[in-house]
């Protein structure tokens, strides 16, 4: 080689080359899955919340597992009320309940809270028509919540579980007659229905005034799965909206059975133990589920057992 001769050694002493660009990642270990039942649910280990929210390909990574699985659990999570709400807020944004007061450190957390001291800080109390029924949460908005993040701050020693039910798999095992008669039907959601017979009757129309009932599709087409989803619940769906054409019928009333029995068919689905997953609660327990995908009923078997819990509620869009 002559003295003239440029090699690739020669230019990498003579120009040095700009560090490498390494994005920090505050994961050491990769997250371990582990399926909670055929139908529905996973559990998240080797993951800090806290530290995810820090961590776009861990955030990545959750949020397809939260669309595969629709409600993931969390053990164990030693974080503020602060560090959930950052958590949360990594997919939507946040919104607080239309009916409750925000925690006083987070103001998108909702307080869940039963049997506890009157001192401690107040939410929205837990009565027992709050529990032990199916739905999934604020239907009665154009917008529903496209899902929440709850997690568990105090816990009875036993009872005050929490179920899941596939809304998707509801759908998909209807009769092919059912599916038939609900495709394209529309149905109401009503906050009056759910909340207005614990209210005075000013309070109650007030409340209906500024929370005007929703029309929603039976069958959703969930917006980012593409998967059929069946949109009702007992909580707030009233009836629904175009069931008759009635320029075809000479006695509507007669008819008024069909459309009240489809109905609470349709609801009485997410009752199927095959379509869903049961949590036992521990303290620094989480779980994050669609409210899009599936409905929740939350057990109202703890007596006088104290409970605490904070939810943070993803805002959602209107649903076509």
């Amino acid at each position: 080689m002559t003295s003239s001769a440029v090699t690739q050694d020669t230019i990498s002493q003579a120009t040095p080359m700009a560090p490498a660009i390494v994005r920090p990642s505050v994961r050491q270990h990769s997250i371990k899955v582990e399926l909670c039942t055929p139908a529905i649910g996973a559990e998240l280990s080797n993951i800090s919340l806290a530290d995810a929210a820090l961590d776009p390909d861990a955030i990545a990574e959750i949020r397809a597992l939260w669309l595969k699985h629709k409600v993931l659990f969390f053990r164990d999570q030693v974080i503020t009320p602060m560090e959930q709400q950052n958590f949360a807020a990594q997919f939507a944004e946040l919104e607080a309940h239309p009916f409750a007061a925000s925690h006083p450190e987070a103001d998108k957390l909702l307080v869940f809270y039963r049997n506890l001291d009157p001192g401690k800080p107040q939410g929205f109390v837990e009565k027992s028509s709050r529990e032990n029924i199916w739905h999934a949460d604020v239907t009665f908005r154009k917008a529903p919540p496209r899902g929440a993040v709850l997690r568990c701050e105090l816990s009875p020693e036993t009872g005050g579980d929490t179920i899941w039910s596939n809304m998707v798999m509801a759908y998909e095992n209807l009769p092919a007659a059912v599916k038939q008669r609900i495709d394209g039907l529309y149905a109401k959601h009503d906050a009056e229905h759910a909340f207005g017979a614990q209210m005075p009757i000013a309070e109650r129309h007030a409340m209906a005034a500024k929370n005007p009932a929703a029309e929603h599709p039976v069958v959703l087409i969930h917006p980012e799965t593409g998967e059929k989803v069946l949109f009702v619940n007992t909580v707030f769906t009233t009836h629904f909206s175009n069931f008759y054409n009635f320029e075809d019928i000479r006695y509507g009333q007669d008819f008024m059975p069909e459309a009240h029995h489809l109905l609470n068919y349709l609801t009485s689905q997410a009752a199927i133990p095959e379509y869903q997953v049961r949590l036992k609660w521990r303290t620094n327990t989480v779980a994050m589920w669609d409210n899009l995908l599936v409905q929740h009923y939350a057990v109202a078997d703890y007596g006088n057992a104290p409970r605490k819990m904070l939810r943070a509620t993803l805002s959602g869009a209107p649903l076509a």
